[in-house]
């Protein structure tokens, strides 16, 4: 698995990385759903560098250009529902894109120990196509990885790009063993090197979903 952390270079991508994590400009919904569109976005266009282009002829009003276009399949998956506006910004840029989602909670036991449920998957066939699971956060990867293997009950990937904004240290690992044999990207804004005995990220930025979309019981 390869992991590109687009944090390490100076960008306005890393201004928004901040105001996700800023409680103070949390408060405003809006504003925190309009950021991870926009992380989002930057993605799309880093992913994009990645794809195989072909030269097409372009009529024009005036004439034929030639354009270099991407040729892949692009599956866009995401992770209900924190990676719901991350989501859209990609969709913004990878427009054709065919989607699938997948309803995934932690349940919590005894001693702060949970399992990671998984109740609803909807995706087209995978098969051969460019796979991009995205998600806000990224704290064990055990998640991550139940929905990679669901949406690879679809077909085999040509490739898979996992799109996760503020990841942990011990998540990378969990997936590096996880995922060692397959083509997987892993792209992130940052490492966070500690988790609490919940599992959530430390700094990391609260829970992302509640502040997108309000309280749930």
């Amino acid at each position: 698995m390869k992991v590109i952390d687009l944090g390490q270079n100076n960008s306005i991508l890393n201004r928004f990385i901040a105001e996700l994590r800023d409680k103070n400009v949390q408060k405003d919904s809006l504003r925190f759903r309009r950021n991870l569109e926009r992380i989002g976005e930057i993605f799309a266009y880093e992913i994009s560098k990645t794809l195989d282009y072909a030269q097409q002829d372009v009529i024009t009003p005036l004439g034929i250009a030639k354009c270099s276009m991407p040729q892949e399949n692009i599956v866009l998956a995401t992770i209900l529902r924190a990676g719901l506006p991350l989501h859209n910004g990609m969709l913004n840029y990878f427009d054709k894109a065919q989607n699938a989602f997948i309803a995934a909670y932690r349940k919590y036991g005894k001693d702060n120990k949970f399992t990671i449920q998984i109740e609803y998957v909807s995706s087209p066939s995978i098969e051969g196509k460019t796979l991009v699971i995205a998600d806000t956060m990224l704290a064990t990867g055990s998640s991550l990885v139940l929905a990679y293997n669901k949406l690879c009950e679809k077909g085999e990937p040509a490739h898979t790009h996992i799109v996760c904004p503020i990841a942990s240290e011990f998540s990378l690992g969990y997936l590096s063993k996880q995922l060692p044999h397959k083509k997987v990207t892993l792209w992130t804004a940052a490492v966070d090197e500690e988790l609490t005995n919940k599992s959530y990220i430390v700094p990391g930025l609260g829970d992302a979903g509640d502040l997108a979309f309000g309280d749930k019981l």
